[in-house]
């Protein structure tokens, strides 16, 4: 299981939100590539990077951010908040990110989604649906708009395409430290054969431990670590079995 641990962008600093409030932001770097440089040296292999204005806006807003990321590292990066459209796709597979999470578009325009999964343009192992759910509702647009499914519903829809991963969100648990939602992120992996990575919730290494257990892909460390609550070692460590 892969530990992918996150930077969350707003103005081009490292933020962190409470349950995806705009209002309740807690500021924790000025310099991304720097925090990734961390990252690196503990020895991941993933960073999980959301452009949080543009998860709010649909018009990416940290592209620079973004880069500096990249290039600072030699890591994979998975990259998520407001690819709504072809366009985008195509500017961040160009910009060399290895896996875009595509949310409320997804959501939103299913038969837009579908085809990117049938545009050979787009290779799939690429792509990721961004599963973002409060109270088992699906939320969109920055987790600020409802959206008339369920996770498990729509991890059925997109067996046997080939997706990268579902990035599965408990917003209420996101920035809390009140631990994984393992069963609805169960029910999510049983529901599908595409890889599942775990977001939201994570106090520390147990729950890593947990979501191996359960047969997540991954699992996204955010606040934990940037308030020392979790070693990326032995994140790393406990996800390697």
């Amino acid at each position: 299981m892969d530990v992918l641990p996150a930077i969350d962008l707003r103005g081009g600093k490292v933020v962190r939100l409470a349950q995806g409030d705009y209002d309740r932001q807690t500021t924790y770097a000025d310099d991304p590539a720097e925090v990734a440089r961390t990252f690196a040296a503990a020895g991941a292999k993933w960073i999980h990077v959301v452009d949080l204005d543009a998860a709010r806006t649909g018009k990416p807003a940290n592209t620079d951010a973004v880069r500096t990321v990249r290039d600072a590292v030699d890591l994979r990066v998975e990259l998520g908040g407001g690819i709504r459209d072809t366009q985008t796709v195509e500017a961040y597979q160009a910009l060399g990110v290895s896996r875009l999470v595509i949310g409320s578009a997804a959501m939103k325009d299913w038969d837009w989604f579908r085809g990117l999964l049938d545009d050979e343009a787009f290779p799939n192992e690429r792509l990721a649906l961004g599963l973002d759910a409060r109270g088992g509702q699906l939320q969109a647009e920055g987790w600020t708009e409802p959206v008339a499914q369920t996770p498990v519903a729509l991890a059925a829809r997109v067996a046997g395409s080939g997706l990268g991963a579902i990035v599965y969100t408990d917003i209420a648990r996101d920035g809390m430290l009140t631990g994984v939602n393992l069963g609805t992120t169960r029910e999510v992996i049983e529901a599908t054969d595409v890889p599942v990575v775990a977001s939201g919730g994570v106090a520390g290494v147990e729950d890593v431990r947990r979501c191996r257990e359960i047969g997540c892909s991954g699992v996204i460390i955010g606040r934990a670590w940037y308030e020392g609550r979790i070693d990326l070692v032995e994140a790393l460590q406990a996800a390697a079995g």
